[in-house]
């Protein structure tokens, strides 16, 4: 199954006898993503949530090891990875996947903003630096980043999700430059809307309610998060960088590359048509008349 150092997977990355980690394996994509590939045959799936309770649910379908932690706590993740080697051999497959959204603007708080930087932007940067020598050292290994089509192009109402999920893109984009010699593929995932809890996990749900910008995510349908595995794997198979779910985000992206102004226009009838009586996530920065 080894490849030489600065090879490939011939194409045909096959999970068969492989080990994999999902985090944010609890629900959702994640928990989609450790059944596809204990169904494709992985010698081994860890699957990692800060829902102990829930990882343990999948893990146990699947004869997997559960594990709960908080993956924006660095030493919490290599001590996963260290875990996980010494009980399976080395980690083939990282998955970094948790995520949460927010809706707010300007007027969100650091402290939101920093929470959604560590667990989308230095989560993936803990796992990889937790993981890449060792494949470094086989010659091979794949990490696949949930990103969203927000980091392509951006999240209405949501100033923390558009910014980090576009670092989030551009960090898998260096990881796919940098390490490409040395035989480590990387996938970065950016759907649309699909079919979890990442709204009901959300901490602005009881402030915000229900709505938290899912309208505009869900504009082109909303997937089901087996659906989005199964298409994960197959990108991974063909060692394509970009898994859109969403076929149209694709020429979203060209129309914005082509003409960035008239796409900021049209985002901007976008945003209108979606909340016609306001107010909008950012709207508490406007000057308010003192009565």
């Amino acid at each position: 199954m080894a490849a030489a150092v600065g090879g490939s997977y011939g194409h045909a990355m096959e999970l068969n006898d492989r080990v994999v980690v999902v985090t944010g394996g609890g629900s959702g994509i994640g928990e989609a993503l450790a059944r596809a590939s204990a169904d494709a045959g992985a010698r081994h799936v860890v699957v990692v949530d800060l829902d102990g309770g829930e990882a343990e649910r999948v893990a146990t379908d699947i004869g997997g090891t559960p594990e709960a932690l908080n993956v924006a706590d660095e030493s919490a993740i290599r001590s996963l990875v260290t875990r996980t080697e010494d009980a399976h051999g080395p980690i083939d497959v990282f998955c970094s996947n948790a995520g949460f959204v927010t809706m707010g603007g300007l007027e969100e708080s650091n402290e939101t903003i920093d929470s959604m930087w560590d667990v989308h932007v230095m989560s993936h940067i803990y796992a990889a630096r937790a993981v890449v020598p060792s494949m470094i050292a086989r010659g091979e290994g794949y990490l696949l980043n949930t990103a969203s089509a927000a980091g392509l192009l951006t999240q209405i109402g949501s100033l923390a999700y558009a910014v980090t999920k576009h670092a989030a893109v551009a960090l898998a984009e260096w990881l796919a430059v940098t390490h490409h010699h040395q035989g480590i593929r990387v996938s970065v995932l950016c759907p649309q809307a699909v079919r979890t809890n990442i709204m009901a996990n959300s901490p602005d749900r009881d402030r915000r309610g229900d709505d938290l910008g899912s309208s505009s995510a869900a504009a082109d349908g909303v997937l089901e998060a087996d659906h989005v595995a199964r298409l994960c794997l197959e990108a991974m198979a063909e060692e394509r960088f970009w898994v859109l779910p969403h076929p149209e985000v694709a020429e979203y992206v060209k129309r914005k590359a082509d003409d960035v102004d008239r796409w900021l226009a049209g985002m901007r009838r976008f945003q209108s048509a979606l909340y016609p009586d306001g107010p909008l996530p950012g709207d508490a920065m406007a000057p308010r008349e003192l009565s």
